[in-house]
């Protein structure tokens, strides 16, 4: 496999990265940055966010802007789309990927486990948001963990069954790759020209587990991912690749090794569950009881 890193030219185009004042998040920034794009990034800390938008380039030219977003917080959610329909600039890409991993238990104000309030119900409300300000591409930051998921839509708060953080973990990614295709379906029927696709960035060199609350969890999750896994600039090539080339909605991305772990952007293996559409449009349905928001898409 040839190493990818010809990222195009990305001038004159506005991506929106949840997540993103670290890890893969911040990387992904950083090398759209680089190719010209102008970046949002939104972030639950705004002041951690403005010191990592420096080191983004562009961020000296005006191309860098920092929004405030808590995707575990609905409300958050719905102030920060507000602020970006009334400022009624178009998105080309949106770029679902901020994340927690091995997280206590703990329940959103919607009463669902904290993976999947992050991981996923934040991101339906955000996507479906700014759904009339898109041009393009929505991209789901997934996980190979997704092929371990077992969405139980009665149960998401995990109050009847005794919890386990990295199952939880799994479940939401599974949850955002039923929502990626199920959105990619239900865009296509509406005749609209956006795409909905997704990416994994394999082991990746992140601090993705420093809010486990478990100091050793923490460290074996820290110096096992600097051990096995690849810097977070080569995970986030696969967003990168993505969000920036013409593959086709529903396509899902990850590294091109025969585990996954490593590698160079490539069309990934997603798990058989994704395919059930019954299962995807049951998420779909609990997604919309449980925030008040639906699909509302005109034909371009």
């Amino acid at each position: 496999m040839r190493p990818w890193t010809q990222v195009p030219p990305q001038q004159g185009r506005r991506f929106v990265i949840t997540g993103s004042n670290g890890g893969l998040g911040l990387e992904t920034a950083r090398i759209l940055g680089s190719r010209g794009a102008e970046v949002v990034m939104a972030c639950r800390s705004v002041e951690k966010a403005e010191a990592a938008a420096r080191t983004v380039p562009g961020h000296d030219k005006g191309r860098v802007e920092v929004r405030q977003v808590d995707v575990s917080d609905l409300a958050s959610v719905r102030a920060f789309v507000a602020g970006m329909v009334d400022d009624g600039r178009p998105v080309d890409v949106l770029v679902n990927n901020a994340g927690v991993l091995g997280v206590p238990h703990a329940l959103s104000a919607e009463g669902v486990e904290m993976h999947f309030a992050t991981n996923y119900l934040g991101h339906f409300v955000l996507t479906l948001g700014l759904l009339p300000l898109l041009t393009d591409l929505v991209v789901v930051v997934s996980s190979r963990e997704h092929r371990s998921g077992r969405i139980d839509l009665d149960d998401l708060g995990w109050q009847r069954r005794p919890y386990r953080a990295f199952a939880a973990y799994g479940d939401s990614k599974l949850a955002d790759l039923l929502f990626m295709r199920e959105l990619d379906r239900r865009l296509r029927a509406a005749g609209s020209p956006l795409r909905a696709v997704g990416a994994h960035p394999g082991a990746s060199a992140t601090g993705i587990t420093s809010s486990t609350g478990n100091p050793v969890v923490t460290a074996i999750g820290h110096y096992g991912h600097l051990l096995v896994g690849m810097p977070a600039w080569r995970g986030a090539l696969c967003t990168v690749y993505a969000a920036t080339t013409d593959v086709a909605g529903g396509t899902y991305i990850g590294p091109h090794g025969r585990t996954e772990l490593w590698g160079w952007p490539a069309p990934a293996r997603m798990s058989r569950k994704v395919d059930d559409e019954v299962l995807a449009h049951r998420l779909w349905e609990r997604s919309v009881d449980l925030t008040g928001v639906d699909l509302a898409v005109s034909p371009s």
